[in-house]
């Protein structure tokens, strides 16, 4: 596996993590369809939130979050819609809400985790 792939996973595995100790509950991580993939799937009371994780060594090339312009928030909204569609019991009643998690840090296991939510 490639350091970057590796660098990716390892900051998923930390930004989900990070949700469980904040009380959500992950229901899928790489949940894939014909449109794309989807990193983590949460659930915090009656939301079901999209999170796409961004993680980077460090802010020398933009901040995680830059990562996620206006073309990409679209596709995870489109790719929210399409997990609810596949997921109806979970989704049900819920809304649905897309986050971003940065994740800065040579060490994933230290780094800063920052978290975006509900980002249109």
């Amino acid at each position: 596996m490639a350091a970057k792939d590796e660098r990716g996973r390892s900051g998923e595995q930390r930004a989900a993590q990070y949700l469980s100790e904040a009380g959500y509950t992950v229901l899928a991580r790489n949940w894939r369809c014909a449109f794309g993939e989807i990193d983590i799937v949460a659930l915090r009371g009656e939301e079901v939130v999209i999170v796409e994780v961004k993680s980077r060594r460090s802010d020398a090339y933009g901040h995680p979050f830059e990562a996620v312009d206006a073309q990409k928030r679209a596709r995870l909204w489109r790719l929210s819609t399409t997990w609810a569609a596949a997921h109806p019991a979970a989704a049900r009643g819920r809304r649905l809400r897309v986050d971003i998690i940065g994740v800065t840090g040579r060490d994933t296991a230290t780094a800063r985790i920052e978290h975006l939510e509900d980002v249109r």
